[in-house]
């Protein structure tokens, strides 16, 4: 009897020195709070881990530009550091491996970033403008509410990619383009040929967005043929079809749409 209470007492020596472990612990947790960003610490993480896809000076690249001061995915400080932490899919991975001091200065570095000022871009928007209505480009792009919706809307496409990359895109449209798009060609039992963009895909079905922004979706078992295009694009090159003013021209007229403040 005497045994068993020892015992006792020994399991609950234990559990009470956990507790008290447990419990230090979480007031060392609770108690570490960044006080101040320290922007310069942030200026390091965003160089090693975003500027491969957002540039170096965050004007963008693969990624969106973020010096702008309204950023889609992130209203308030809140909603950005939960973007880090999250990241965005497809194309941003999440930040697991940041602890509570780097999200703080990696989002301080990102709101530093909307004080630097644009590229300076050549080119008459006005007459940019022309060559945008000119070219068909609405056929495919949805701009402000008015066109196609096949390719990716450019509404506010000043304000999320820079000048470069815009007239990047329009000499070579296939060296530019985003990591999850495929555009895919399939044949059905019955013959038909539906070509277009993949929108998404498990191990039985894929679903296509045609040129005419109509969506198949489709069962993999039941298609003669699957191609997948890699690499390839339904934008064409306006190099040699355009000069290099009437480029320099859209790319000022699309970097001037910049949404709404």
């Amino acid at each position: 009897m005497v045994r068993g209470k020892q015992v006792l007492v020994f399991v609950s020596a234990g559990v009470l020195a956990s507790g008290l472990m447990v419990a230090a612990w979480a007031g060392q947790t609770a108690g570490k709070k960044v006080t101040r960003a320290d922007v310069a610490a942030g200026k390091k993480l965003f160089e090693e881990h975003c500027s491969i896809c957002h540039g170096i000076d965050g004007k963008g690249g693969r990624g969106p530009s973020l010096n702008r001061a309204h950023l889609a995915h992130a209203p308030d400080d809140a909603a950005l550091k939960g973007v880090i932490v999250d990241g965005i899919a497809p194309g941003m991975p999440e930040g697991w491996f940041f602890d509570e001091d780097d999200v703080v200065n990696l989002a301080a570095f990102v709101r530093s970033l909307s004080k630097i000022p644009p590229d300076p871009v050549a080119g008459d928007a006005a007459r940019g403008a022309g060559v945008y209505a000119k070219s068909g480009c609405s056929g495919c792009h949805i701009l402000n509410g008015a066109g196609g919706g096949y390719g990716p809307d450019l509404t506010g496409i000043g304000e999320r990619r820079r000048a470069s990359f815009l007239l990047q895109v329009i000499r070579k449209p296939a060296a530019a383009l985003p990591e999850d798009f495929l555009l895919v060609k399939a044949t059905t039992g019955a013959g038909e040929t539906i070509e277009g963009i993949r929108v998404n895909e498990d191990s039985f079905t894929i679903q296509i967005k045609d040129a005419g922004g109509r969506y198949h979706s489709l069962r993999t078992a039941e298609l003669k043929d699957l191609q997948k295009l890699r690499g390839a694009t339904p934008m064409p090159s306006f190099e040699g079809i355009l000069s290099a003013k009437e480029m320099q021209d859209l790319v000022a007229y699309l970097a001037s749409q910049r949404g709404k403040p």
